[in-house]
Parts: C-alpha cells; sequence; structure tokens
C-alpha cells in the first residue's frame, strides 16, 4: 500500500474544486507550516548563534532569572505536548480505519510535537542568557499556530462535525492553548519592553544568585529542573569523586534562612496580640498557619492531584487487560465518500479501547503521578525546615530574655530547653511534613473504595471493611511502641551512668579486682534493658506483620465473599484492578496511624512551647543602657557581628597610656552605680535582698565580703538587672560622651556613634562564681568576640598565670575547651574567665568570687598583676565579692553584707574607726587565714596538681590521635599518588563483611530461619496472586460455559461442574492466602529477633573486652570514644537496623518477584531489562554516596546548634552583663542555617533518587504493558497480563526503598564495624601461670617484698620507665619512695599489682612472683589508696566494701581509723546514706578519707599509698600519719611521697630519678649526704 499524505482511496484527494480550504487535507498540510517555520529559524539560533551570545553574559548559575509567566508557559507547553500525542494517537489509530494511510492525519500533529518540544528548549536557552530580543520568533510562532488551527476548527464546524467527535476536541483544545501561550508572550513583550518599546527593561538577577555561596538552586530553576531535581546531578555525582564538605553546599537562599522565617512567624504571634485582650496567649497553630499555611496548602494540591492520578493505573489495567480479549480485526471502511473530508472521524471511547493508547496513557499517569506527590513531599519538608529554623531562633530569643528566677527556682530547667530544641521542634517539623497526609489519605480511601465498589459491587465493602478495622490496632501498636521506647530510654540512661563511673574509676576497679562486681551490675540494668527491647521488637515485628497481612486479609475476604453472592465469575480485568487497588489502600491506611500519632505529638509538643514562650521575661533594663534590649532584626543592619566593634581596636593597641580623667566636682559624677532603697527577690514575693542603699564608686576597688550566702553574688545580680526588683532603683552614671575618650580618640568620634559608645559603655565585664566557657578554643573564650590584640592578650595571660596551662594543652590557646572539648580541672576554668572579664574593654569590672578555686599562690598573683595593677591602671571601676580579707587592705570602699542587707559600707579607715567589733572580727579571721597561708606554701600546690591531672591527660595524646584517625582511615588509606577511582570504589562499596559480621553475631539458626522464611513468603506471595490469575482466566477462556448459559436445557449439570471446579480453586486460594498470612508473622518476628540477639550479643562482648582490657588502653584511649560505643552505637544497633534489614530484604525480594513474574509472562522483557538494570545500578551507587556524606553533616551541624543552646541557657547572667546577645544571635542563626542547609541537601537528594527510581519504574510498566500486547495473543491469558502488570505497578513504589534502605543500613553498619573494632583489644591475662589452690589463703602472710632487676614498660612499643631496679623491704617495713614528677614512682607501684608490663627481672613477695599469680587473686590481697579519690553512687557501705563481706563493725572501724566516724554518724541513713555521682557531695578531702577507709577494710598486710595526702589540710594529715604508724604497725606500708616531710619518719627511703634508684637508705643517713638528692628535698620543701 502506498504512502501518500492525503491517501490515494480517491480520486479527488488533492484537487480543490470546492474552494482551496474545504480540501481537509490542505488544511492539514497548511497547519505543518508555523511548526516546520519555527524549526527553520530556531535550529540555526540554537546551535550558531549560542557560542556568540553566551560569551556576552558571564553568570556563575546555569539558572538567571526568569521571564514573567515562566511556570505558566512550562505547565501550557507540557500541556500542549500531551494534546500533540492524543492527537497523534487519534490520528494513527483514524488511519488505520481507512483503505489507504492518510499521512496528513498524524503528520502535522507528530511536527507540531517536535515544534512544541523545540520552543520550550529554545524558551530555555533565551531565559538562560536573559537575551529576550530573541522570543519574537515564538511569538510569530504561537500567532502563526493559532491562525492556522483557528481555521481547521472553523471547517470542521461547517461541516457539522461536533463534541462527540474527538477530534473536534483536541483541535479546540489546540486553539485555547495556542492562544493562551500567544497571550503569555504579549505579558513578556509588556512587562520586560524589549521590542516595540524605547527603553527596555533593566533586570537584576535574583540577590541569592549574585551571591556565589548560595548552592541550594532548587528556588531559582527552571520548572522541569524543579520537578526532577536535574540541578543536584553535578553535586550527586560529584561525591564519588570527592566527599561532599559543607563549602560545597553553600549557602542558604535568603527566603530559606532562619531569620526571614523567624519575623514571619513572629509578625503572626504578636499580630494576634494587639487584637484581642493582652492576658490571651496568642496561638501557635494560628501563627503557624497564618505563617507556612500557603506552601502547604500548595503541597496538599499536589497530594490530591498525585493521589488521584493514582487510580489511573488499576483503570488502565483493567482497560488493557479487558480489551486483549477483545481483539478482533479492524474492519475497514469501504464507503469514503461519505465521510466529512473524506477521512474517519472517531469517538474518544474507541481511542480508549486501543490497548496501545492505554499503556501509553498508564505511562504517562504515572510519572505526572510520581512528580506531583515527590514535588507535594519537597514542598512540606521545605516549610517544615523553615518552620524549624523560625521556632529555634524563638525560643533562643525567649532564653535570652528569660527571668534568671525562673532558671534558679528550676521552673525551667535546662533539660526542658534542651527538650525543647532537640524535641518538640523535631516534632513539629515531623508533624508538617506528615500533615498534608492528614487531609489526603481521607480522600484517597473513600475514592479507593468507591472504585472498587464499582468494580466488584458488594464484596468490596467486604474487604475495605477489613482493612478499617484492623487500622485501629495499628494505631493502638504504634503507641505501645512509643511507650515502650520511653521506658527502654530511661534504662539505657542508667546502664550509661554506671558505664560512665566505670570507665571513670577503671584504675580503682582494678587495682582493687572489683571490675567483675561493677560489670555485673551493669549488665543488671542492660538486661531489664533488653526486657523492654524485647516488647519494642515484638510490637515492631507486630506493626511489620500487620503491614504485610492485611492486603492478603483483605484480598481473601473481598474474594470468597465474591465467589458467594455473585452469579458470575471475576473476569481477570476486575480481579487484578482491584488487587491493584487494595494495594493503593493499604499504605495510607497504614500511615494514618503513623500521622495520627505524630499530630497529637505535635499538640503537646505546641502547648509545651506556648506555655514557654509565655513564661516570665526579665524586665527592660533601659537604664542600663540608652536603648532597648537589641532584638533579633538589629543583626540585619550589621551582618558581621564582627565589624561593628571594629574602631575599639584603637583603644585596645594603646591600652598602656592610662586614660586621663578629668575630676568632676559634684559627688554624683564619681558614682559608677547607685542603689536607692532596693528590695530585690528571686521570684518568690520573699525579698532576698533588702533595704539596699550602695554605691560604687568610679574608678576604683570596691570589694564586698560577707559569709556565705548573704547575698553578695545576688547584689552584684541585683545591679546587672537580673533579680526582680520589688521596690528601689538602681542607677547607673551615664558620662558625658567625651569623658571615658582619651584625647587620641577624639578626632574618631564620627566612627563612634552615640549607639556604639553606649553599647561598650553599658557593657559589664562580669566572671560568674560558677565558671562557665564556650565551646570554642581558650583564645575565643577570652577574647570573647573583642577584636584580637595581641599586647593586652598577653597581658591578661600572664595576670592570670594561665600560661603554663595553656602550654600544656594540644593545640596551645587553639585547643578546644568546654562541654565538648578538653576537661579543665575548676581553678582552670576560674582563671579563663577571669580572664575574659580584664580582657574586655568595658568600664566596669564585677568579678564574683573569682579566688574561691585557686590556690593562694595564684590568688596572690591575680589580686597583684590582674586586679591592682591591669584593671587600675586602665581606671576601670573594680566590684570585687570575696572571702579572703587579707586583700581588704587594698579595697578604696568596702561593703560589708549580713544576711541580705548592707551591715557597713566605707572605706576600710571608716569601719576601724567606727565599728570595733567588725573589724577585730576580721582581723581575727585574717589571722587564720594568714597560718593556712603558711600552711599552705608547705605542700606542693593544688594548681601544680592540676597541672599535673592536665598532663597526665595528655601524655599518650599522640597515641589517641592514631586511634581517632582509624575511624577515617578506611577513605584516607590511598596515597596521594593513588589515582581517584581506587577512593571511588571503596566509598561505593557496601560493607558485606561488617554484615556478615552483624548477623552472625544474632546466631546461625536464626540467620537460616530468616532467608528460608523470607523466601517461602514470597514465594507464596507471587502463588496467591497467580493462583488469582489462573482461576479468573479459566472462566473467560472456556468458550462453551458462555453458550450453554443462554440455552436453558442442560444447565443444572454445567453449573454444578463450574461450581465443583470454583470450589476447589476456592480452597486452594484460602489455604495459600493462610499460609502467606502466617509466614509474614514468622518473617516479622525472626527480623526482629535475630537484630535483638545480635545487639544482646554485641554489647556484652564490647563491655567484658573493655573492662578486662589493660590499663594502657584507658589511657590511649579517649574516654568519649569508648562512651559512644556504648550510648550512639549501642543504640543504633539496638532499635535502628532490625527495621532497615526488614525494610530492605522485603523490598528486594518484591522488586526481585515482580521482575520474575514479568519476565515469565512476557520473556521479551528481559531484553528491556538490561539498559533499566545499568541506569538503576548507576543511580543507587551515586546516590549512597552521595547520601552518606549529606547525612554526616546533618549529623555533624547539629551537635553544635544544641550545645549553643544549653551554653546559651548556662551563661546567660554572663551573656546579657556583656551585653553580648546580638552577636550570640548572629551565631545561633548561623548555626541554624548551617544545619538546615544540610537536612535540605539530604531531602533533596532523596527526591532526586526517587523521581528517578519512579521514572525508572514507569519505564519498566510501559515496556511489560508494551510487550504483553505486541505478543501474539494466542500464547498468552488474559489474566497473566493482568498479572505482570499489577506487579508492575508495584516495582515503582519500591524500588526507591530499596535504595535508601541500603544507605540507611550502611550508615548504620559503621556502629557495628566499630563496635568490632574495640573486639579486637586484647585483654589482660588474669589467668597466671599458678593456680588459685596452691596459693595459701593468707597470702601475703608478712609483707616480705623483693624487688629484683625489675624492667617495666607500658606498652611494647614504648620506652621503659623502670629500669633494673633491686630493691628488697622487710616485713613491716615503712617505706618512702620519692622523685620528681616523672621518675617512675607511680609506675613502680603499678608494678606491684602487675598493671603493667613488667617484661625483665620480677617481684617476688613472700616467696610468691607475682607474674606468675592470677591477676583477680594478687589484686584482692593487697591494698592501694590512689592520689585522685573515686568514689561511686550508691550507698557509703557500697563505697567501702562493694564485695558484701565485711561487718558493719568493720566498717565503723575503718571510718573511725580514717576520722570519718562522726561525720558518717550524722548522716541520715548512717552506712546506708547516698554519695552522689563522682562523690560531688563531699569535699575533696572527705573523698580522700574515703579512699583511705576503703583501704583499712580490706586488711592486707601490705599497703600502698600514691600521693594519697595530696588534698588534704596539713591538721588531718598529721592524725593520719599517726593512724597509719599505728594501725598499720605490723605491716609494710609503701608511700608515694610529694611532699618530702611525709617521710621523714621512715624507715626506708627510695629516691628515683628516671626510672633508676639513685639513692636507698635510712633518712637520717641520707639526709647527711649534703649534695645527694634526698637532703636537697628536704631542704627546698623546709
Amino acid at each position: 500500500m502506498a504512502l501518500s499524505f492525503c491517501g490515494n482511496d480517491l480520486n479527488n484527494s488533492y484537487s480543490v474544486e470546492k474552494g482551496v480550504l474545504n480540501n481537509g487535507c490542505f488544511v492539514d498540510a497548511l497547519n505543518l507550516v508555523p511548526h516546520v517555520f519555527l524549526l527553520f529559524i530556531t535550529f540555526p539560533i540554537l546551535f550558531i548563534g549560542w557560542g556568540s551570545q553566551s560569551s556576552k553574559v558571564q553568570i556563575h548559575h546555569n539558572t538567571w532569572l526568569h521571564f514573567p509567566g515562566h511556570n505558566l508557559r512550562w505547565i501550557l507547553t507540557f500541556t500542549l505536548l500531551f494534546v500533540h500525542v492524543c492527537e497523534i494517537a487519534e490520528g494513527i489509530v483514524s488511519n488505520t480505519w481507512m483503505q489507504s494511510n492518510h499521512l496528513h492525519l498524524f503528520l502535522p500533529a507528530f511536527m507540531g510535537f517536535i515544534a512544541a518540544t523545540t520552543s520550550v528548549v529554545y524558551y530555555h536557552n533565551i531565559e538562560t542568557a536573559n537575551f529576550p530580543k530573541l522570543l519574537l520568533a515564538l511569538f510569530i510562532y504561537w500567532v502563526l499556530a493559532f491562525i492556522t488551527k483557528i481555521i481547521k476548527l472553523w471547517k470542521f464546524a461547517e461541516e457539522g462535525l461536533g463534541v462527540e467527535h474527538l477530534r473536534f476536541c483536541i483541535t479546540a483544545v489546540l486553539v485555547v492553548l495556542y492562544g493562551l501561550l500567544m497571550a503569555v508572550e504579549v505579558n513578556v513583550i509588556r512587562v520586560r519592553k524589549y521590542v516595540f518599546f524605547a527603553n527596555p527593561q533593566r533586570v537584576k538577577p535574583p540577590e541569592d544568585l549574585q551571591d556565589l555561596g548560595v548552592r541550594f538552586l532548587q528556588p531559582f530553576v527552571n520548572l522541569l529542573s524543579k520537578a526532577t531535581y536535574w540541578w543536584m546531578n553535578p553535586l550527586i555525582i560529584g561525591a564519588h569523586k570527592r566527599p561532599i564538605e559543607l563549602k560545597k553546599i553553600g549557602k542558604l537562599p535568603i527566603a530559606m534562612r532562619a531569620l526571614t522565617n523567624y519575623l514571619r512567624l513572629k509578625d503572626a504571634y504578636e499580630e494576634q496580640r494587639n487584637t484581642e485582650d493582652l492576658d490571651k496567649a496568642p496561638s501557635i497553630w494560628r501563627s503557624m498557619y497564618r505563617a507556612f499555611g500557603r506552601p502547604i496548602l500548595l503541597s496538599s494540591t499536589f497530594r490530591y492531584m498525585a493521589d488521584l492520578l493514582g487510580f489511573a493505573g488499576p483503570l488502565c489495567i483493567s482497560g488493557i487487560v479487558e480489551h486483549m480479549d477483545n481483539k478482533t480485526e479492524v474492519v475497514t471502511m469501504n464507503k469514503t465518500e461519505d465521510l466529512p473530508f473524506g477521512v474517519y472521524f472517531m469517538s474518544s471511547t474507541q481511542l480508549l479501547q486501543n490497548t496501545y493508547v492505554l499503556a501509553v496513557l498508564l505511562f504517562l499517569a504515572l510519572i505526572l503521578q510520581r512528580t506531583f506527590l515527590q514535588a507535594s513531599y519537597y514542598v512540606t519538608i521545605e516549610t517544615g525546615i523553615n518552620l524549624r529554623g523560625a521556632l529555634l531562633a524563638m525560643i533562643y530569643n525567649k532564653i535570652l530574655r528569660l527571668s534568671t528566677s525562673n532558671m534558679s527556682m528550676g521552673e525551667m530547667t535546662l533539660g526542658q530547653i534542651n527538650n525543647l530544641v532537640a524535641i518538640e521542634t523535631n516534632q513539629l517539623m515531623w508533624f508538617l511534613f506528615l500533615c498534608p497526609n492528614l487531609w489526603a489519605m481521607p480522600v484517597q480511601i473513600i475514592m479507593g473504595v468507591i472504585l472498587l465498589y464499582y468494580l466488584l459491587g458488594f464484596s468490596a465493602l467486604i474487604g475495605a471493611l477489613v482493612i478499617v478495622l484492623l487500622a485501629p490496632i495499628q494505631y493502638l501498636i504504634a503507641t505501645k511502641l512509643a511507650d515502650t521506647q520511653k521506658s527502654s530510654l530511661d534504662y539505657s540512661t542508667d546502664r550509661l551512668k554506671k558505664t560512665t563511673e566505670i570507665l571513670k574509676g577503671i584504675k580503682l576497679l582494678k587495682l582493687y579486682a572489683w571490675e567483675n562486681i561493677f560489670c555485673d551490675s551493669v549488665l543488671e540494668t542492660r538486661s531489664k534493658e533488653l526486657t523492654c527491647l524485647r516488647t519494642f521488637a515484638f510490637y515492631t515485628s507486630m506493626s511489620i506483620f500487620m503491614n504485610a497481612a492485611i492486603p492478603i486479609a483483605a484480598v481473601l475476604a473481598t474474594f470468597v465473599t465474591h465467589a458467594y453472592i455473585s452469579q458470575s465469575r471475576l473476569s481477570p480485568a476486575e480481579a487484578f484492578a482491584s488487587l491493584a487497588l487494595f494495594h493503593i489502600l493499604v499504605t495510607p491506611l497504614f500511615l494514618l496511624s503513623t500521622v495520627v500519632r505524630f499530630a497529637v505529638k505535635a499538640l503537646i509538643s505546641v502547648q509545651k512551647l506556648g506555655e514557654f514562650l509565655q513564661s516570665e521575661e526579665i524586665g527592660d533594663d533601659s537604664w542600663r543602657n540608652g536603648d532597648m534590649p537589641v532584638s533579633l532584626e538589629s543583626c540585619k543592619k550589621h551582618p558581621g557581628a564582627r565589624n561593628r566593634k571594629q574602631p575599639l581596636r584603637y583603644q585596645m593597641d594603646n591600652y598602656e597610656q592610662p586614660l586621663r580623667r578629668q575630676l568632676r566636682p559634684t559627688e554624683t559624677e564619681d558614682v559608677a552605680v547607685k542603689v536607692n532603697n532596693g528590695y530585690f527577690t528571686w521570684g518568690s514575693n520573699l525579698s532576698t535582698l533588702s533595704d539596699i542603699n550602695i554605691r560604687i564608686p568610679t574608678g576604683q576597688l570596691t570589694m564586698i565580703v560577707g559569709q556565705v550566702g548573704c547575698g553578695k553574688s545576688s547584689l552584684l545580680l541585683a545591679m546587672l538587672g537580673e533579680m526582680q526588683t520589688l521596690s528601689g532603683k538602681v542607677y547607673w552614671s551615664k558620662l558625658a560622651d567625651s569623658e571615658m575618650l582619651p584625647d587620641y580618640l577624639s578626632e574618631y568620634d564620627s566612627d563612634f556613634s552615640h549607639d556604639e559608645q553606649s553599647k561598650n559603655r553599658y557593657s559589664v565585664a562580669y566572671a560568674a562564681q560558677k565558671s562557665w566557657l564556650l565551646n570554642a578554643t581558650v583564645e575565643d573564650n577570652i577574647t570573647f568576640g573583642s577584636p584580637f590584640s595581641k599586647q593586652r592578650y598577653k597581658a591578661v595571660i600572664d595576670a592570670c598565670s594561665l600560661q603554663p596551662d595553656i602550654d600544656l594543652l594540644p593545640f596551645g590557646d587553639q585547643t578546644e575547651i568546654g562541654e565538648r572539648g578538653i576537661n579543665l580541672s575548676g581553678g582552670q576554668r576560674q582563671r579563663i574567665c577571669v580572664a575574659r572579664a580584664l580582657y574586655q574593654n568595658t568600664n566596669i569590672v564585677f568579678l564574683d568570687d573569682p579566688f574561691s578555686a585557686l590556690d593562694i599562690h595564684l590568688s596572690d598573683h591575680l589580686m597583684q598583676e590582674g586586679i591592682l595593677k591591669f584593671l587600675q591602671d586602665d581606671k576601670r571601676t573594680v566590684v570585687l565579692v570575696t572571702h579572703k580579707l587579707q586583700y581588704l587592705i587594698h579595697a578604696d570602699w568596702i561593703i560589708a553584707m549580713k544576711d541580705g542587707s548592707v551591715l557597713r559600707e566605707g572605706t576600710l579607715k571608716d569601719i576601724q574607726t567606727h565599728d570595733v567589733e567588725l573589724y577585730e572580727h576580721w582581723k581575727t579571721l585574717m589571722n587564720r587565714q594568714d597560718q593556712e597561708l603558711e600552711k599552705d606554701t608547705e605542700i606542693e600546690s593544688q594548681t601544680t596538681l592540676e597541672r599535673k591531672t592536665l598532663r597526665r591527660a595528655f601524655y599518650s595524646r599522640e597515641a589517641k590521635n592514631q586511634i581517632d584517625d582509624e575511624d577515617e582511615e578506611e577513605e584516607e588509606e590511598e596515597d596521594e599518588d593513588d589515582n581517584m577511582s581506587t577512593t571511588t570504589s571503596r566509598r561505593s562499596k557496601i560493607p558485606w563483611r561488617v554484615c556478615w559480621r552483624y548477623l552472625s553475631s544474632g546466631g546461625f539458626f536464626l540467620v537460616f530461619l530468616l532467608v528460608t522464611s523470607k523466601l517461602a513468603k514470597h514465594s507464596v506471595m507471587v502463588a496467591i496472586d497467580y493462583w488469582l490469575a489462573d482461576w479468573t482466566s479459566s472462566a473467560s477462556n472456556d468458550p462453551i460455559s458462555s453458550f450453554i448459559s443462554d440455552a436453558t436445557a442442560t444447565n443444572d449439570t454445567t453449573r454444578a461442574a463450574q461450581n465443583a471446579e470454583d470450589q476447589s480453586y476456592l480452597l486452594v486460594f484460602i489455604i495459600l492466602c493462610g499460609a502467606g498470612i502466617v509466614l509474614c508473622l514468622i518473617t516479622s518476628l525472626t527480623v526482629e529477633f535475630l537484630g535483638l540477639s545480635a545487639a544482646t550479643n554485641l554489647h556484652h562482648n564490647l563491655l567484658n573486652k573493655i573492662i578486662h582490657a589493660p590499663l594502657r588502653f584507658f589511657d590511649v584511649t579517649p574516654l568519649g570514644q569508648i562512651l559512644n560505643r556504648f550510648s550512639a552505637d549501642t543504640n543504633i544497633i539496638d532499635q535502628h537496623i532490625p527495621p532497615t534489614l526488614e525494610s530492605l530484604t522485603r523490598s528486594t525480594l518484591l522488586c526481585l518477584s515482580a521482575i520474575g513474574i514479568i519476565a515469565f509472562v512476557t520473556p521479551v522483557f528481559l531484553i528491556a531489562l538490561f539498559p533499566l538494570a545499568v541506569a538503576f545500578y548507576f543511580i543507587q551507587k551515586y546516590f549512597r554516596v552521595a547520601s552518606k556524606d549529606l547525612q554526616d553533616l546533618d549529623d555533624s551541624t547539629q551537635l553544635p546548634l544544641l550545645c549553643h543552646f544549653s551554653e546559651t541557657a548556662e551563661g546567660l547572667t554572663t551573656i546579657r552583663a556583656f551585653r553580648h546577645e546580638a552577636r550570640f544571635k548572629q551565631r545561633m542563626l548561623e548555626l541554624t542555617d548551617t544545619n538546615n542547609t544540610a537536612y535540605l541537601f539530604l531531602s533533596a537528594a532523596n527526591r532526586w533518587l526517587e523521581v528517578r527510581t519512579d521514572y525508572l519504574g514507569a519505564v519498566i510498566v510501559l515496556t511489560a504493558a508494551v510487550a504483553a500486547i505486541w505478543m501474539p495473543f494466542s500464547r498468552l491469558q488474559s489474566g497473566l497480563v493482568g498479572l505482570g502488570l499489577t506487579y508492575a505497578l508495584t516495582v515503582t513504589n519500591y524500588l526507591n526503598w530499596v535504595v535508601r534502605n541500603l544507605a540507611d543500613l550502611e550508615v548504620q553498619m559503621a556502629a557495628v564495624k566499630k563496635v568490632n573494632s574495640f573486639l579486637s583489644t586484647e585483654s589482660e591475662n588474669y589467668e597466671g601461670s599458678i593456680d588459685v589452690s596452691q596459693v595459701p589463703e593468707d597470702w601475703p602472710q608478712h609483707g616480705e617484698i623483693k624487688i629484683q632487676d625489675l624492667c617495666v614498660r607500658y606498652d611494647p612499643m614504648l620506652k621503659p620507665v623502670l629500669k633494673h631496679v633491686n630493691a628488697f623491704i622487710n616485713p613491716g617495713q615503712k617505706v618512702g619512695i620519692c622523685g620528681r614528677t616523672g621518675s617512675g614512682k607511680s609506675s613502680l607501684s603499678l608494678a606491684f599489682f602487675n598493671m603493667v608490663d613488667v617484661f625483665e627481672g620480677k617481684i617476688i613477695i613472700d616467696g610468691i612472683d607475682i607474674c606468675k599469680l592470677p591477676l583477680q587473686t594478687l589484686r584482692s590481697r593487697l591494698s592501694i589508696i590512689l592520689q585522685d579519690p573515686v568514689l561511686f553512687s550508691g550507698s557509703i557501705r557500697f563505697n567501702l566494701d562493694p564485695e558484701r563481706t565485711c561487718t558493719d563493725d568493720r566498717l565503723w572501724e575503718a571510718l573511725e581509723i580514717a576520722q570519718l566516724k562522726n561525720m558518717v554518724k550524722a548522716l541520715p541513713g548512717g552506712l546506708d546514706a547516698v554519695i552522689t555521682e563522682g562523690g560531688e557531695n563531699f569535699s575533696v578531702g572527705q573523698r580522700q578519707l574515703f579512699c583511705l577507709a576503703r583501704a583499712f577494710v580490706r586488711k592486707s598486710s601490705i599497703l600502698i599509698m600514691d600521693e594519697a595526702t595530696a588534698s588534704i589540710d596539713m591538721a588531718t594529715e598529721n592524725i593520719l600519719q599517726k593512724v597509719v604508724m599505728t594501725a598499720f604497725a605490723d605491716r609494710t606500708v609503701v608511700t608515694i611521697a610529694h611532699r618530702v616531710h611525709t617521710i621523714l619518719t621512715a624507715d626506708l627511703v627510695i629516691v628515683m630519678k628516671r626510672g633508676n634508684i639513685l639513692e636507698y637508705g635510712k633518712p637520717e643517713t641520707l639526709m647527711e649526704q649534703e649534695d645527694g638528692m634526698f637532703a636537697s628535698f628536704v631542704k627546698a620543701d623546709m
């Protein structure tokens, strides 16, 4: 049959007798003209003109700015393309009805499709280049196309064609579309005036795009790229080459920043205040709706469209299956003369009976549905993130204004604030993510049920009823899960507390051989936690089971009912359409329970938030700084928090030139702060401070003294405006502007706006009593946001004598300190806080008891250098609260407090003359303090001790760093010269080995059960559907039965036969469904309990390994790292891996079984499968790497944010005194934005993946459908086609889950890997070569110690610390060992307990070589008192005797020896009195005494004291020395001393140096050697 444009079945095809336009074929030809014209014009411009074009406009992003009507144009173009597809389909189908081929039916439509595609490509390129003149071509095209289509429509109408003909409708729609596109084009001309106007409008790209730091382009790219996340490609594919860092994801666009959203939410919140009465709290819900309602509505619209399109799937399937049965030869029409224009016009229903058309429709519907769904998800997630940013800013703002009394009276605890930030905001964010489901799901469910009813009639309602009735059970399970999780959380917190205690006191536990007792107590808590986890696992598996079983149950109920009620058999079309509908229905019902749960949580969160936002605020202290407190808006004015403090630098650099003050005659001018009749309270109406009248003289040193708790600190806070004022007033002098400015600054006056100055003037440098550090470097903590001046910084550091401490830190003053950094001791922290106050350039300095944690030398130095020299030279007003009365002589003004009111005020002279009694009282106190001073000097000062602990913490820094790097080394193993490819392959590999380790620790039986039950379950699921296909097809393919139903004669027999057949089919169907449900139960339980048993074993082994590791392991491994294994990693293994594993196996098997079925039905599909598989492989490979990086970024940016919140809440008073609120807000906004950026990118990456896998799924459906239609009909049962297509539809849902779960599992397996890395540590050798039975019960009887040629090292890699030491100690001798730090004294004491590596020589105690003894035996028979006192939380009894072997009398006796008996008797509960964590409720000295008592309880004949009296005052120590001499008269005591005078009475002294014994003998003889080491020690100590 020859091809011809107008067809050759008529003679007059090409004649124009009736007029040119009345020839239909010619009109169609005319329609070709615009399309060809467009292609001719645009192709040269697109391909040739582009080079010259792009060079003009240098742009960084490939999106620049949108022309007006951008989105509308894209939507119209897509609609146009769809209509063109319909037109082509209609043309081709109509053509099959004709005798010869009429190309003019579909060729113009095809060209129109190409032209429409070209138009949008062309438009995009013009837009990117911002060259609107070229749009003229498009404008002409739209006009021409519009005209030609109008002509065509007019001719159709003339011929009397109407709406019932499809081609007429299509043409009409095209006219409308072309008209609209023409209007859009006119609008661009109107707005941009690029042609026909004299002055075209000049435009700038949006601000965000001019800023190269903005990398999140979603709001700026074109519609297609928005829908498919095309702009993410470079990022995700680039992640393969090098990991994604924070730099790579850049900043957020302005519209998404926390500040923007905060202002939106705040305006909505405040708006409600003005209208109604003021007492009523504004509703947070309403403000959320006003600020973020529109995007939520948009998202819901998308969601509705997606849900409605979702129903196209089942309907198309039913259409395809139905029409496959009716495939009959198309009857060609013979009489063409009667037809209008000589061609056939079809109705729309006829088109939809064509299976190919249905297949294409199905494909398009799927693509659209998925695009809308992802768009809906994205919009809600972006809104959720915006909301979270806004809420965080609101909470932070509120924290900065919280009244201090709220914090101290416990109405608002730190924990509550942390919860608000970490939990409540996230709950609300998640609620927003899920809330479109709340109103989309009911609609989806109702629609689904209506369609089912339409397909199956009454029986469908039964099935739907099953689903609806089982949904509440899901909800119940969900709530139970939440409860169980809460209780298991309590247990795990408890377990962590115990583990932390063990790890902190591990040295003591090992020395006393108590590790197993403590280990058991942790395991006991763990077993309670495991009981909870078991319940958790059970409920989780129930939830999974319900998910899998509900659809089976529903299908079973429906089809069984149908078989019994209905007269006719099911057709395959109905059966599979309803099957697909059930799949659609299950998801919303399952999700509904989750959404409802989140909604309930959100209600609670909003309530908590509301209470918090309504809580009391601090008063506006506008008297202190001329303006109101700085609000967040002020951050807008100075984007950099730094530059607004710039001008101060001059002042800082020249700070040595004393500022000259012109004295003013009036007295008031000389007062910096004045309080009149002040009554202040901390919240209750009782005043804490009453009748306060004081003045603080300017530029002088004022001291506030008084007993503990008489309100000294409160007075400072009252002046700072932190307390509630009941009555009275605080005045801060406002000095004249020029006054504080030295002459050399007056010309800079212009830079100093009044505002700047008052900022600085009324900021008060304040050092609180409880030191408060930021998580930042030492330098940042001291400069605290002021510009850095080297000279000043050095002076401050010297004044606070911080240099030696800084030298010890691993990175000097660039070391991170604070919560997450290095733990400093109290004194060190306090000195840093004082240094901060000194460094700030403020006129007034408040120091709240800065000497409390410092020893005497440091206090003196600080007083002389810091306060008297540094501050007074600067003529700054200083207020000092102190207990050290010996400094009163330096004070210019003294305020004496008592019981919340002022006792005396004046100079020391005044008080001496007026209040002799008080002066005398002070004098006696001062004498006592001076005696302490003398005592103190003899002691190796507390500071040196602190520095020692610091040094000890870092002596293993190098080793620690090695371990830290191990975590990262997988990525860094390759050397630089290695090419990139190895890294990429390593980063995209799945950790199979770790997975296998994890599974095997769960037990092989369970793994076997899991694999078999999973496979069985999926086989049964496939069998159920296959059986259904067979059953339904048997009816439709049985031609006889259909004839006989008309003839009544032989009716009964066939009816009976058919019923019997039905019965057998039904029976098998019921059995299969039952088996499926049972297997679902088995698999869901197996997975969860496999995970549980793996978690149990991993934790048990980890704890055992770590507790029995050698001491060196704890020196090298940082405590935080070990704790992380027990907290975060254990939590992941406990709760997160099992569900991920389950989900992964389920979705993978579902996809595989679906692909298997399709391949079985239509083997041709396998050819198409290959390219699809390759595409899928690359998508998942790229995504997994990028997702892991983004997840790490999200985690790592979350921590600083949470820390910043808790830090602020702790240091509120300091921040407010310094007036640094604005800087902290700025920091909070930056941290929030950084975290939000990471989270946004992560969710955009998820959308990227899902869109791609969904499109792949759609292609699979298309290929499966086309393959099924195209295959010769004789071979295929229509039921099988239905089966294949239903399965193909499920693939689209599960493909992305495979990848997402793979990525998650990979991240979670890292936890298993880390735990495993600890499981390979060496344990100590507990066995020993001698059996316990060979050791005498009472060994060591005498306590004779022989040390022969002893060499000791901490690790085979390290140098020996003791070299060839020889000594002999007689039973009952008192031995003193001394030497400088690092001489090996402590190592020798550890060698007695075999805690270190003895690689040569031996120690023999009472004839037994201790290296051969089992460790447990050896350590339990000796006693040691350590230098650092360690107490565990529990009773006093537990601390003295955890093994519960001693009588009470023995314990009391020990307490009496340690001088503690009376104190313990006074405690409630006596021996059962509680000791808090770390013994915090006792002083350091008391703790040390408890440790002594502990050693006395264990009556061993050898006692080793390792610098045990360091933190005890002299008097107590003298008593102790006597006690040790008497109580241990007959035992061997080895004392390691750091104060030589404690061992002058010993029988034998050993002086060590660098691991060798230098001097050895009686103290008397050693003293006589003038130049000896011991003699020099004694001299220095006296």
